[in-house]
């Protein structure tokens, strides 16, 4: 494990501990010293490297994350929002270049890890971490795989066998784009506007008009995606009724926006407004979600303009700008 701070002295002297909704102890995993670190470097070369960090988190450490790597090792990327990697291996091209800038500045990632090494991961359960070393999990189990290219290559079939025997569904899909789509119908548009209102997920949705809010933020979402090659294949209603069972959940944008920690907002808005400048496509009501959020994450600090990784973000409109 590669952890540092609090987090690190937590899980040294006590372990990760899961808990569910009433606080009730699942599981408490402990770890022997050498294997937690905050220096990638010391632990060697690994088989797969587990990346579930924040995208700009991902994009300050991939020199770490290079340490950790030879020239066989898988970096699954566990996280939210249009990846950095996006562009590689897509059977029909339909961007006009590899790099996006959102989620990527400059091209860092891809030129020090290799978009060849990447294998996409989706994950579906709420967890919310209470303490240092303490999260409690509040729905699901599921962590969708697939090769960038669609193939069924042996890594990612190892990988899900390790992961089903752990406990989790670990489905591999043919084209883990739709997916990522999937998964970012929701965090789009659930994420900035949960900042936006300070409501948690039930709120939101249990409200008549901003839940027609975020069916027109989602329409806006498919069309981007469907430009860029992606099918959709259940309805916004149905997306919308598979977040009801999520329940009383605080999006993870708005956990880090009360506790003063930086908005995860590129990887989840600006992403996809800048995929749909790139393909035409107009989102004026994303792009107006995303300047009210911008400006809110600023004046708060939780998206500074100078922070290396934002500081090159532009809000474009779709209907006209250019990147």
């Amino acid at each position: 494990l590669v952890a540092r701070g609090k987090t690190r002295e937590a899980i040294l002297k006590n372990g990760i501990t899961v808990v569910d909704k009433s606080g009730t102890v699942i599981q408490t995993a402990t770890f022997p010293p050498e294997r937690v670190s905050a220096d990638p470097a010391v632990l060697g070369t690994q088989d797969y490297v587990i990346v579930a960090l924040k995208a700009h988190q991902a994009w300050a450490v991939c020199e770490g994350i290079r340490a950790l790597c030879d020239e066989t090792t898988a970096v699954v990327t566990a996280m939210n929002g249009i990846p950095w990697w996006y562009a590689h291996g897509l059977a029909e091209r339909r961007l006009s270049r590899d790099i996006l800038e959102s989620v990527d500045p400059s091209g860092r990632q891809w030129r020090l890890l290799g978009p060849e090494r990447c294998i996409g991961t989706i994950v579906w359960p709420a967890a919310v971490v209470v303490t240092p070393g303490t999260i409690r999990h509040t729905y699901g189990k599921k962590f969708t795989l697939g090769e960038p290219d669609g193939s069924r290559s042996a890594r990612v079939v190892a990988l899900s066998q390790v992961l089903i025997a752990a406990g989790f569904e670990a489905p591999i899909r043919d084209n883990i784009r739709d997916d990522i789509w999937k998964k970012l119908w929701g965090n789009a548009t659930f994420n900035p506007a949960s900042v936006a209102t300070g409501a948690t997920l039930d709120q939101m949705l249990g409200d008549t008009a901003m839940r027609s809010v975020l069916a027109r933020l989602m329409e806006e979402v498919q069309c981007v995606g469907e430009a860029a090659g992606a099918s959709f294949r259940i309805t916004i209603d149905q997306r919308l009724a598979g977040a009801d069972k999520v329940g009383k959940h605080k999006t993870s944008m708005l956990q880090d926006y009360e506790a003063g920690k930086l908005l995860e907002l590129d990887a989840l808005v600006t992403s996809v407004q800048e995929l749909a400048v790139l393909l035409g496509v107009p989102t004026p009501m994303m792009d107006t979600l995303l300047a009210l959020v911008q400006v809110r994450g600023k004046l708060s600090k939780c998206y500074p303009p100078d922070h290396p990784f934002f500081c090159r973000r532009t809000a474009p409109h779709a209907s006209g700008a250019k990147l």
